[in-house]
């Protein structure tokens, strides 16, 4: 609760960069789902191309918000012939994270990661360090603070506590922390840089939606003084994922960042290292933020397509 009542001043331009935090990282200190119905509005939202959006707010007819999404998106070589890519013989799953989600999205995850020859995953960790099973993130992390009090007034769960990293196909994917700081120091960044470029881009973000007569900080404030604060909260932080990829794209710059870009090379290259093992059918389970770059990435380096698009129920905005 003390953390929660801390956060409140601040919650109104830390909001959209804290989001764009959650999902381009954890760290150490932290059966295939059935496609979401679409109803009304949505429609237009599911026409979309694959690799084009990560993160979406389901809404009804009438424009009410009923879940957040994160997609999960299937890639083929392009060599194979379409008979083979529908057959499913060897593709890579970009598979959306969200750190703090309902308990049912880590269950459908669980689930359908039980289908893969190797699992990436993202935790900037030593390697070989072993996820136990609940464990969750400390509150001495910044950012696992951070994730927690925002889990305690969303009443949600955390990726860490609830996601079975123990299962043998999981492949640890990202840098360690001595490679993260080592990437930092040689593109000349810091945390403190890192901290204010994250506040500039909320302001900028929050700036463009006052010019479309939207407020955060309305939406935040009213949701704090709501009987369904938990609910309402989970709406108005919902409303700002759906603009998170673009913030991400102008968070790291024209020459990328430690964040985004070096932790997506790193994610790559295991993902070449367990083709090469023989390996065929393959999930990188990473925050919704790195995706976009990821798409790029397999499309241009290594000569796939995107062929399927799932959505996963993240968060529940329903009364």
């Amino acid at each position: 609760m003390k953390l929660s009542r801390f956060l409140v001043p601040y919650l109104p331009r830390l909001i959209a960069g804290v989001l764009a935090i959650w999902a381009s990282t954890t760290s150490a200190g932290s059966a295939q789902a059935e496609p979401a119905a679409v109803l009304g509005a949505a429609d237009e939202q599911a026409e979309a191309p694959p690799g084009t959006d990560w993160v979406r707010v389901l809404r009804d007819a009438k424009g009410q918000p009923l879940a957040l999404e994160v997609a999960i998106i299937r890639y083929v070589p392009t060599r194979l012939s379409p008979q083979a890519a529908a057959a499913g013989s060897e593709y890579v799953d970009l598979i959306g994270a969200v750190h703090i989600g309902d308990r049912s999205y880590y269950r459908q995850l669980n689930r359908r990661f039980r289908e893969y020859d190797a699992l990436l995953f993202e935790l900037v960790a030593p390697e070989g360090t072993v996820v136990e099973r609940g464990r969750g993130t400390s509150n001495l992390n910044p950012l696992g603070a951070m994730q927690n009090g925002m889990k305690s007034m969303l009443e949600v769960e955390h990726q860490l506590e609830q996601i079975d990293y123990t299962r043998p196909n999981f492949v640890h994917a990202d840098l360690s922390p001595a490679e993260f700081l080592q990437s930092m120091e040689s593109r000349d960044e810091g945390f403190a840089q890192l901290y204010f470029r994250m506040i500039g881009q909320a302001v900028a973000q929050q700036s463009q939606q006052a010019a479309q007569g939207q407020s955060a900080d309305l939406d935040i404030f009213s949701a704090l003084l709501s009987q369904d604060r938990p609910r309402m909260l989970k709406i108005a932080m919902a409303k700002q994922f759906e603009s998170m990829e673009s913030m991400l794209v102008s968070f790291s710059g024209p020459e990328g960042s430690t964040l985004i870009t070096e932790r997506n090379k790193r994610a790559l290259e295991v993902l070449r290292q367990q083709q090469a093992a023989g390996k065929r059918k393959l999930g990188i389970f990473y925050g919704a933020g790195h995706l976009a770059d990821m798409h790029e990435r397999l499309v241009d380096e290594f000569d796939m397509k995107a062929v399927e698009i799932d959505w996963l129920e993240a968060w529940d905005l329903r009364p």
